[in-house]
């Protein structure tokens, strides 16, 4: 153990491979070294543009084939929508727009011409897309209408870009359905918020809060918004994971989606209910937040590209012809064994590296599980395996590791989800007092604490939490801000008052700072 530790680190040190940011220390430039160094992203000429490299782009179509098949299960078709909106279309739904108008990018030149209309570069598509709603509704026959694209959206405003977090392109699946009656639509939206908990939960090992928007803070034009809220330990800020919003009548009225009234009543008309749901790259961002440590990347197996590395081991310049080709042939015979398990497997057999220098690589980049595979071990018919999320490691027996790895790796998410919801719960505090809720914030907790649902008050709230000890100048918000109320509720005992007002508290809500 002693001598693997000396090797891992005298190879950091000659390849420079390691972070040299502490997370604890500095979270924003170890988390731009662990992207870097992990080869998850690569820097634009565009500012806060990314290029998505293949080993964060693998993430992403995991949860994509995951989410697709599930919304297909649900009668959720796919289809694809422009980028482009004209400035007329935009400004149909005002409070919509208001939302997002100092995010918008705007085209206004074809050459050296002007434009005759300016052109937004969609940061949603709502004013996209329902004015085709519009035309391809007539009657109950025609929904539910399920429809949802896999697309990128711009949004231009802010000052401190991060990749994944906060960027002005990014990558989403945006939702948009149409039904009879508002029972359909409740329905779907939290039917779709269950898919994101499980993404979140079940594919990227991180424990959400599933719950429903503040009237100040949900969609804007919506009815209502629910969320799965995770929590960044490190900074001790919560971050919206995804949301499913119930948009109401609001914007079938506004693009005229109706319907001749089921009563039958000749000239009567009914506007349909709409939903839209949404979840993006910044789960990709929030993963890494979570599971990421000072030596680099550490990946939940599910969405891993590589859930098992195969390194060669103990062959020197005397290591025989003969005995090189035995290690090499059982190298591709325990990756042909795993693959044919379903395991995800790469066999590293570069001979211009060390085995210390793979092992470091590895780590950086977060591969679960590593496989020594050299002459003792062949001479044992067994292997040794590094597990990168909590550093064990064991000698497994070659005769049913393809059977061992897969119930190992579903061990490895196991253990990687209670470990952080372990911390998230850890710092996650129900308060009562006002005095609680901002030591509560200066010890980087989340706080659960009862409240009167008044939105003025959620201001106060906010604005009173500023003059704690919270003093990062990036922060996009100083003071504590709604994140939810949660769907699973503390008993609201009689005379309970809100912690800021003093009022009747009409329901507990989650509170932090806040990506």
């Amino acid at each position: 153990m002693k001598e693997d530790s000396k090797a891992t680190a005298a190879a950091k040190k000659e390849t420079k491979l390691g972070v040299a940011a502490s997370k604890d220390a500095d979270l924003s430039a170890w988390y731009q070294q662990v992207l870097l160094k992990a080869e998850m992203i690569e820097y634009y000429d565009v500012s806060g543009c990314y290029i998505l490299r293949p080993w964060s782009f693998k993430i992403w179509d995991t949860l994509k084939r995951f989410l697709t098949a599930e919304f297909e299960a649900l009668g959720v078709q796919e289809a694809y929508f422009p980028l482009f909106i004209p400035q007329s279309a935009l400004n149909k739904e005002k409070d919509h727009i208001e939302g997002f108008a100092p995010e918008v990018a705007w085209v206004t030149k074809s050459g050296s011409s002007d434009l005759p209309e300016p052109i937004a570069v969609r940061p949603t598509s709502e004013t996209i897309m329902y004015p085709s709603y519009a035309k391809w509704i007539q009657s109950h026959r025609d929904m539910p209408l399920k429809l949802n694209q896999w697309c990128n959206v711009v949004r231009w405003e802010f000052k401190h870009p991060q990749p994944f977090l906060r960027s002005r392109e990014f990558l989403w699946q945006e939702g948009h359905t149409a039904f009879a009656t508002k029972q359909e639509a409740d329905t779907e939206v939290r039917q779709i918020l269950e898919l994101y908990r499980r993404a979140y939960e079940e594919y990227l090992a991180v424990p959400v809060v599933p719950g429903i928007k503040t009237e100040k803070e949900k969609f804007a034009g919506g009815l209502y918004t629910t969320t799965v809220e995770a929590f960044i330990p490190a900074a001790g800020r919560g971050i919206q994971g995804a949301t499913s919003h119930c948009l109401g009548q609001n914007f079938s009225k506004m693009f005229d989606i109706k319907v001749e009234s089921a009563s039958g009543e000749a000239g009567q008309h009914e506007f349909v209910w709409q939903n839209s749901w949404g979840f993006t790259t910044r789960s990709i961002g929030v993963m890494t937040l979570v599971h990421a440590d000072d030596t680099g990347l550490v990946l939940p197996p599910r969405v891993a590209g590589y859930q098992v590395v195969i390194v060669p081991v103990g062959v020197t310049a005397r290591t025989s012809e003969e005995e090189k080709a035995r290690i090499m042939a059982a190298v591709d015979r325990i990756a042909a064994d795993l693959r044919a398990a379903g395991v995800r497997v790469h066999c590293d057999c570069r001979d211009n590296y060390t085995p210390g220098w793979k092992f470091n690589d590895w780590e950086m980049k977060g591969v679960p599980v590593r496989v020594e595979v050299g002459p003792r071990d062949l001479a044992e018919q067994q292997v040794r395996v590094a597990l990168r999320w909590n550093g064990s490691k064991m000698q497994l027996p070659i005769d049913g590791l393809s059977t061992r790895m897969p119930l190992l790796l579903n061990e490895i998410h196991d253990g990687m989800f209670a470990k952080a919801k372990a911390q998230r719960d850890a710092q996650l505090r129900t308060v009562q007092t006002f005095d609680e809720f901002c030591q509560a914030l200066d010890a980087k907790c989340i706080v659960l604490a009862p409240w009167c649902k008044h939105s003025e008050c959620e201001d106060q709230i906010k604005e009173r939490s500023k003059g704690t000890a919270d003093a990062d100048a990036k922060a996009p918000s100083m003071g504590a801000k709604s994140l939810c109320m949660p769907f699973e509720q503390p008993t609201l005992a009689p005379g309970t008052v809100c912690v800021q007002c003093g009022k009747p508290a009409q329901t507990y809500c989650l509170f932090g700072r806040s990506y």
